[in-house]
């Protein structure tokens, strides 16, 4: 590692892509697994629905304070320390949809450890990476999210059915140890001679130097303005806009698997390698839009600003219009070709407001994220949650779950939220630093 012929920081990246990828296999896994096992002894919608949206319960305690303690002690350590939380509960809890009690606590306690995991990595890579490539070394790294929703897709409905539900649990704490072992034998806190040169009218010092290319994390004494982060319209607009980013993707994440079974009659295991192709289409999008946002800002098309707003506003609007047509396609492969646009686009909006942490406040980048991913936390509370209800509450007014129609409204609601949380972006954001 040392003799390396690339910089030490695209190891980091990668890293941190592989990290993204693992945790995501782990919560489709779960949503797969604990679906087949809860229909199989007759659990209701709403009741899927609590199990499901447990994990943001817990998810949702830990993100302020991941930020906190990435900046405090690390986010090297704290992505340790997560990793093997969340991969030992794994390993050691029964999947049985009878023991509630069991199966609540695992979820919230995973969800406790997962939520560390994403503000700590924008510490890390607010340390490692420079401005001019943040676009993209942020969409990889996120891009390991839908990526790792595509493997799961595709594995584990034949893992289940050939090994049973179990089996799936075994496999995310294989993985997950997996990633720990690599992350500490590979990572390290950024030595400055790693970081890239820039050019600058005049260097004044080593310090200097570090804050331009890219190691601009406040030191662990310095306070944190949590009074201007809270009250800054800016951060707001990222807020919004994450809860939205995450209501849509963790609806579709958990409930296509049932509007599938049940609104078009196919199991997961009957689709085989098409069930894939919106979480493919994620990473493919997810990594356009970073490399077009660098090109656009490096060459100085666009402003910072411009380039995260225009981003963001065709992300966010096409989705919600490919949501809005999801539940008038009664086939197999237009419900997947919508499913795919919607999700492919808001993956690319993700070049606006998930970078724009960095922007606005790059010396607390994790303390941000830890707050804007708080929201995105509650959208899958309420959304994971508020699907299940309304399921639930339409089978209760004698209507056909295997009608699209009835379906409406579960499509419906994150697709209008799109649309408002574009116009606040484009309203509130900004892609200068708010936060010295």
């Amino acid at each position: 590692m040392i003799r390396m012929k690339f910089p030490k920081r695209y190891v980091i990246v990668l890293l941190t892509f592989i990290c993204t990828n693992v945790c995501y296999i782990e919560r489709v896994g779960f949503s797969i697994a604990y679906t087949v096992a809860a229909d199989a002894i007759g659990v209701n919608q709403a009741n899927k629905g609590m199990i499901l949206s447990m994990f943001y319960y817990g998810y949702v305690l830990s993100q302020i304070p991941g930020g906190w303690a990435a900046q405090r002690i690390g986010g090297r350590r704290v992505l340790l320390l997560s990793f093997v939380l969340w991969s030992l509960i794994c390993g050691l809890i029964p999947l049985d949809p009878n023991r509630v009690t069991i199966l609540v606590l695992s979820r919230l306690f995973v969800g406790v450890a997962q939520g560390f995991i994403f503000p700590a990595i924008h510490t890390v890579l607010a340390q490692w990476v420079p401005p001019q490539e943040r676009s993209r070394s942020v969409s990889l790294t996120t891009s390991g999210m839908y990526l790792g929703a595509a493997c799961g897709m595709l594995f584990f409905p034949s893992l289940v059915k050939h090994m049973g539900p179990q089996s799936v649990f075994f496999v995310e704490a294989v993985l997950g140890v997996a990633w720990s072992l690599i992350w500490l034998k590979f990572s390290s806190e950024p030595p400055r001679i790693d970081l890239p040169k820039v050019s600058m009218p005049k260097v004044a010092s080593r310090d200097t130097i570090k804050a331009q290319a890219g190691g601009v994390v406040a030191p662990r004494t310095v306070k944190i303005p949590w009074r201007r982060i809270i009250f800054s319209l800016p951060v707001w607009a990222i807020v919004v806009n994450n809860f939205t980013f995450h209501y849509a993707l963790y609806v579709l994440m958990n409930w296509l698997p049932t509007y599938f079974e049940l609104g078009l009659q196919l199991s997961l295991q009957d689709m085989g390698s098409s069930k894939m192709v919106p979480y493919f289409n994620m990473f493919i999008f997810s990594n356009i839009g970073g490399v077009v946002a660098d090109h656009l800002i490096t060459r100085r098309i666009l402003s910072v600003t411009r380039t995260r707003k225009l981003l963001n506003t065709i992300g966010f609007v096409v989705s919600a219009f490919a949501l809005m047509a999801l539940p008038l396609f009664s086939t197999p492969s237009g419900t997947i070709m919508c499913s795919a646009i919607s999700l492919g686009f808001l993956a690319l909006g993700r070049a606006g407001f998930a970078v724009n942490h960095m922007d606005v406040a790059p010396k607390f980048a994790g303390i941000v994220m830890g707050v804007s991913n708080t929201a995105g936390t509650l959208a899958g509370i309420v959304g994971v949650g508020l699907t299940g209800n309304i399921l639930e509450g339409a089978k209760a007014s004698n209507k056909d779950l295997t009608s699209s129609e009835t379906w409406k409204t579960v499509f419906f609601v994150p697709a209008y939220l799109c649309i408002f949380s574009s116009v606040i972006f484009l309203v509130f954001s900004t892609g200068e630093k708010v936060f010295e």
